[in-house]
C-alpha cells in the first residue's frame, strides 16, 4: 500500500531540491530566486526500502485568494490536504522566520504526522538554524542537506517513526518484490519451467502521451483542467503562470492519457529572464517526450509567427500535432471563421496537411470531445505501418505518373520502397544516386504517400539510400 506525503515551507528553503532527490532525477525545475515552483508537482519517492507518492508545492506566502500568491497557497493547501504526512522544510542556515512561524499553525492544523526538516545543515553555520527549529513545537528537526543528498538516513528513521504501519506495508511490499525477482532470477539460471503457470493477462494499453503547447496564455492550463473536472493547475489572467512541465493523469471515456502541461513558448530573441530560459527548455522536453502535441492557438490572434515556429518544431521532433484553437468562445461569432482557418492552417503549414483542426474552450468545455477523437486518431496514424508490396505498388504508379528527372544527361532509377518504422512513419527508398534526386521530387513523394496511405497531418520521412553495386568489387581488368 503506498502512501503520499506533501514537502511542503517558505519560498526558497530547498523543498524543490529535496522533491529531486527523493525521486532520484531532476525533474522540478531548481534556482536561487525564491518562488521557481508554482504548481503541485507529483512523484514516485523512494528513501531506503520504502516507496511512496511524492508532493512539491509552492512556497507559502500570506496573500489575498485573488492574487497569483494565494492561488499557489491554496494548492499547497491542497497538497497537504491529500497528504498522509508533511514534510515541513525550513532553511537551517537562515533560521527561523516569521512566516516559518505562521506555517507551522497552518501545518499543525491539518492534523497530519509532520516531519520537521531542517534543509542546507551543512557545516556549521546551521547549526543555530536546527536548535532554533525546536521552537515551533513540531518535534525534532532533521537536519538534511538536499543539495548534497546528507541526512536522509536520519529522514527515514523519522518517517518511520510518523507512519509506522504504512512505511511498514510499503517496506513489505518492497521485500516481496525483490524476492520475487531473485526466485525469478534463479528459476531462468536453472532453466526450470513450468506447465502449470497460468497464461499471462494482456498488458493494458500504455497511455498516450500529450503535450499541450503554445504561446503565453494561450489557455493550457485551463484546458487540462477542464479536461480533468478539478483545478489540478494553476490559472489566472496573468501570461506566464506555468513555469514548469507538470505530467497528470487523465481517463477520458475509457483510455488513459498521460497529458504534460508546459509554460508558455515566446520568441526565443525576447527570453532574456534564466528562469524563463529554464521553463522553455522544460517544455522541450516535453514535446520530445510526448506522442501527441496538442498546439494551443489563441483563436482571437490565430497563427502568429510563434504558433508556426512552435508547429515547425513539433514536425522536426516527428511528434503527431493536433491544433487546438483556444478561446473559441470569444472568436465563434464570425460565420465560416473554423472553415477560414482549417484552410489558413493548411497553407502555412504544408509539412503536416490534413493536420486535425479543432475548436475548443477550456472556460465552456466546448470542443473537447472532438479534440480528445482527434488525439487518438492522430495517433494511430503516427503509428500506421503500410505492407511492403502496396508501397512498392504505389512507387510503380507515381514513377509512371511523374518519372524522375534526368540529372546531368542521366536517369534515375528508383528501385524499391520499404518502411522500417512507424512513429512516426517512416520509409526507406533504394535508388541510384541518391544524393542526385531534387527536394522537389522527395516532396511529390512525399505528398503521395500521405494521400494514398491516409496519413494526414503526420509527419513522414523519407530516407534515400543507394542500392549496393554488385560489380563494385570486380576486378576492372576483367
Amino acid at each position: 500500500m503506498s502512501f503520499t506525503i506533501a514537502i511542503v515551507g517558505r519560498p526558497n528553503v530547498g523543498k524543490s531540491t529535496l522533491f529531486n532527490r527523493l525521486v532520484g532525477k531532476r525533474v522540478a525545475l531548481v534556482d536561487d530566486q525564491p518562488g521557481v515552483t508554482r504548481d503541485r508537482r507529483e512523484g514516485t519517492g523512494r528513501l531506503g526500502d520504502i516507496d511512496f507518492t511524492v508532493i512539491d508545492t509552492a512556497g507559502f506566502e500570506e496573500a489575498s485568494i485573488e492574487s497569483l500568491a494565494g492561488r499557489m497557497r491554496a494548492q499547497t493547501e491542497t497538497a497537504m490536504a491529500q497528504a498522509d504526512a508533511i514534510l515541513f522544510l525550513i532553511d537551517a542556515r537562515a533560521g527561523l522566520t516569521p512566516t516559518d512561524r505562521a506555517f507551522a499553525a497552518a501545518v499543525r492544523k491539518t492534523g497530519r504526522p509532520v516531519v520537521l526538516v531542517a534543509n542546507k545543515s551543512e557545516g556549521r553555520a546551521s547549526e543555530a538554524g536546527v536548535y532554533e527549529a525546536f521552537g515551533l513545537g513540531l518535534g525534532e528537526p532533521v537536519g538534511v542537506s538536499a543539495e548534497h543528498g546528507l541526512g536522509l538516513s536520519d529522514l527515514y528513521d523519522a518517517l518511520r517513526e510518523a507512519l509506522p504501519d504504512l512505511t511498514e506495508e510499503a517496506a513489505a511490499a518492497t521485500r516481496a518484490e525483490v524476492l520475487a525477482e531473485r526466485e525469478a532470477k534463479a528459476a531462468a539460471r536453472d532453466g526450470f519451467t513450468t506447465d502449470t503457470a497460468e497464461p499471462a493477462a494482456a498488458p493494458a494499453p500504455r497511455p498516450v502521451r500529450i503535450a499541450v503547447v503554445g504561446r503565453p496564455n494561450a489557455g493550457k492550463s485551463t484546458l487540462i483542467n477542464r479536461l480533468l473536472g478539478d483545478e489540478r493547475l494553476l490559472t489566472g489572467p496573468e501570461a506566464g503562470i506555468t513555469r514548469d512541465s507538470i505530467a497528470v493523469e487523465l481517463d477520458w471515456h475509457g483510455r488513459a492519457f498521460q497529458v504534460h502541461d508546459t509554460a508558455g513558448m515566446r520568441r526565443k530573441s525576447k527570453i532574456d529572464d534564466k528562469l524563463e530560459k529554464m521553463s522553455v527548455s522544460d517544455a522541450l522536453e516535453a514535446i520530445r517526450f510526448a506522442e501527441v502535441v496538442v498546439l494551443l492557438i489563441d483563436a482571437t490572434a490565430p497563427f502568429e509567427e510563434q504558433d508556426l515556429r512552435i508547429a515547425d518544431l513539433v514536425e522536426r521532433e516527428g511528434r503527431a500535432l493536433v491544433i487546438g484553437l483556444s478561446k473559441w468562445d470569444l472568436a465563434e461569432g464570425e460565420t465560416g471563421a473554423l472553415t477560414r482557418l482549417r484552410q489558413e492552417a493548411e497553407h502555412r503549414l504544408p509539412q503536416l496537411a490534413g493536420m486535425p483542426v479543432v475548436a475548443v474552450s477550456g472556460l465552456t468545455g466546448a470542443g473537447l470531445d472532438r479534440l480528445m477523437q482527434a488525439v487518438l486518431d492522430i495517433h494511430a496514424i503516427w503509428n500506421r505501418r503500410v505492407p511492403t508490396n502496396a508501397l512498392n505498388r504505389w512507387l510503380d504508379s507515381a514513377i509512371d505518373g511523374h518519372p524522375p528527372p534526368a540529372v546531368s544527361g542521366r536517369r534515375l532509377k528508383l528501385n524499391y520502397i520499404t518502411q522500417p518504422k512507424a512513429r512516426p512513419p517512416s520509409f526507406v527508398l533504394f535508388c541510384s544516386r541518391a544524393d542526385a534526386v531534387p527536394e522537389s521530387y522527395k516532396r511529390y513523394l512525399i505528398n503521395g504517400l500521405r494521400e494514398s496511405f491516409d496519413l494526414p497531418g503526420t509527419p513522414i520521412r523519407l530516407t534515400l539510400r543507394e542500392k549496393a553495386n554488385p560489380y563494385a568489387t570486380r576486378a576492372k581488368g576483367r
